[in-house]
């Protein structure tokens, strides 16, 4: 696959200046690496965003994840890698996601649970991520970006 865009990082500085300050803003609200990387994997698996999965498996082990928790993570609710905490943020990147697919949403009983793990700082942080990452994964997806790069 080639990219659509051959000089996409050039074409407006005030766009990757804006997503610096949303990345930064992430970083700023102390939820672990791991978990990051893992609701960003699980958002673009779910998008099948081929350079995003590459970036986030990436991430996770820069993070310091193992491959076997990022391998499984696409059957997370089955798989036994997982705290409590990282299963509620994963359950709300999932119901974020799948909107297009005519889910209903972030349920009440997903927001309680995230609630139970996080304090609301993590969870805009945890939001927002959920939020970029489908930003990245449809222009991704849209300029065919592909597999093999990392933007950290």
């Amino acid at each position: 696959m080639e990219n659509r865009l051959k000089n996409k990082n050039k074409n407006n500085p005030d766009v990757w200046t804006a997503i610096q300050h949303l990345q930064k803003a992430i970083a700023a609200g102390g939820v672990d690496p791991k978990v990051l990387a893992l609701v960003h994997l699980r958002t673009s698996q779910i998008n099948s965003c081929s350079a995003c999965v590459y970036a986030s498996v990436a991430g996770g082990k820069k993070a310091g994840d193992t491959d076997e928790r990022l391998h499984n993570v696409a059957a997370w609710r089955e798989a036994p890698f997982y705290t409590d905490a990282e299963r509620a943020a994963l359950a709300l990147a999932e119901a974020a996601t799948r909107l297009q697919d005519g889910a209903q949403g972030v349920t009440d009983e997903i927001w309680e649970e995230v609630n139970a793990h996080f304090n609301e700082e993590e969870i805009d942080a945890i939001n927002l991520e959920i939020a970029l990452t489908n930003f990245f994964n449809r222009i991704n997806r849209t300029i065919k970006e592909p597999a093999g790069q990392t933007w950290s």
